[in-house]
C-alpha cells in the first residue's frame, strides 16, 4: 500500500472510531512528543534498548491511528552528553556539536522501530546530512504531517548552547501544535526527586511561574519560558506506562500538566 492510501486508511479509521464511540475523540490534533535520549535507555547503561524502543514506537502507532499528527524530538544522553563533557574541560560549542550528532543517531533507531510498527516517517535535521535525513525546512515538516507521517526532528536547533528541550518547545510552535507531551521515567512532576525521596509530592497542575519559581525539573528555563510566552501547554508522564500517550490524548488524567494560571 502506498503512503497516501495508507495515510487515508488510518484517517477513515480513526474518524470511524471517533464515531462509534470506541475511542474518544483526540482533545489535540497535533502533538510534539519530547523523549529524551535516556528514555531510549530502557535496562541499559549506554545505548539504545531496541525492546523498548520497540514499546515507544507501538505507543506512537497507537496515537497515530487516532488521526493525531506527530513530531518528535529526541534527546541524546544516552549517547553523548555536552554539558558533561564541557564540565570536564572539553570545549562547550564542539561538545554540543557531538551531542547533536548522537540525537540523529536516536532518530534513526525511533525510525527504524515506528516503521516496522506500520507508521510512515520522515527524519528533519538541524544539521544537513542528506545521505541520512532531510533538512530540516518548517512548511515541509507541516506537510509531512499533514499526509499522515511522523517527523522525527533531530540535531537539535543545529546550534550550541540549546537544549533538545529548547528544541522541543522551539519545533513545538513552528509546526503549530496544540501541546508538548514530555515523556520521563516518572509519572509526573514532583517537589523533589521521588526516587530520592519517598516523601516527595506530585503536583496534578503547575502554572509556568511555578515551574520557574519553584525551580522544578520540567524542561529547562528557556523551553518554560518559550510555552509561557505563547501558552504552549506541556504534559509531563511516564513513557514506561502501557497506553499513557493515548489517555491524555483523550483528555484523561495522566501525569502532571504544565500551563498559564487563570
Amino acid at each position: 500500500m502506498s503512503e497516501a492510501k495508507a495515510a487515508k486508511a488510518t484517517s477513515a479509521g480513526a474518524a470511524a472510531e471517533s464515531v462509534d464511540g470506541a475511542n474518544p475523540r483526540p482533545r489535540y490534533r497535533r502533538i510534539l512528543l519530547k523523549l529524551s535520549g535516556e528514555a531510549l535507555l530502557g535496562s541499559r547503561q549506554y545505548g539504545v534498548d531496541p525492546n523498548f524502543c520497540a514499546f515507544i514506537a507501538a505507543q506512537v502507532a497507537e496515537v497515530h491511528r487516532l488521526g493525531v499528527e506527530i513530531g518528535i524530538v529526541v534527546g541524546g544522553g544516552n549517547i553523548f552528553r555536552g554539558l558533561a563533557a564541557a564540565a570536564k574541560g572539553m570545549d562547550r560549542a564542539q561538545a554540543d556539536y557531538i551531542g547533536m550528532l548522537a540525537t540523529v543517531m536516536n532518530a534513526l533507531a525511533i525510525q527504524d522501530h515506528l516503521e516496522k510498527a506500520g507508521v510512515f516517517t520522515r527524519v528533519m535535521s538541524a544539521i544537513p546530512m542528506s545521505t541520512v535525513a532531510e533538512p530540516y525546512v518548517r512548511r515541509r515538516a507541516i506537510r509531512h504531517m499533514e499526509k499522515g507521517r511522523v517527523v522525527i526532528f533531530a540535531a537539535g536547533t543545529g546550534n550550541p548552547y540549546f537544549t533538545t528541550d529548547t528544541t522541543a518547545a522551539l519545533r513545538a510552535l513552528e509546526i503549530g501544535a496544540d501541546c508538548i507531551m514530555k515523556a520521563t521515567k516518572v509519572d509526573g512532576v514532583y517537589d523533589s526527586d521521588p526516587r530520592l525521596n519517598p516523601d516527595a509530592v506530585k503536583f496534578d497542575e503547575l502554572t509556568y511561574m511555578e515551574v520557574l519559581r519553584r525551580e522544578l525539573k520540567v524542561m529547562d528555563s528557556t523551553a518554560i519560558t518559550l510555552a509561557m510566552d505563547n501558552d504552549l501547554p506541556i504534559i509531563v508522564f511516564n513513557i514506561s506506562t502501557d497506553g499513557n500517550i493515548v489517555h491524555a490524548l483523550q483528555g484523561k488524567h495522566v501525569g502532571t500538566i504544565v500551563r498559564g494560571g487563570n
